[in-house]
């Protein structure tokens, strides 16, 4: 698998952490999930694996963004 290197401005990558670690002590803190988010999650686990997005794919879509 060929590596490629994509710059992204501090500024952007450090509001990516600080929004992800904000994520996270929200999901610690707030313990089970909801109906909704459970009805959510089994709809997501049953999608089959061909309908799926792969890496590359995402990392396409973050760029034309």
């Amino acid at each position: 698998m060929k590596t490629q290197t994509v710059a992204v401005p501090r500024d952007d990558l450090t509001q990516l952490k600080n929004d992800v670690a904000l994520i996270k002590n929200a999901l610690l803190d707030e313990g089970a999930l909801t109906d909704w988010a459970n009805n959510e999650l089994k709809e997501a686990r049953e999608v089959p694996d061909p309908e799926l997005l792969n890496s590359k794919e995402v990392r396409q879509l973050i760029l034309d963004a």
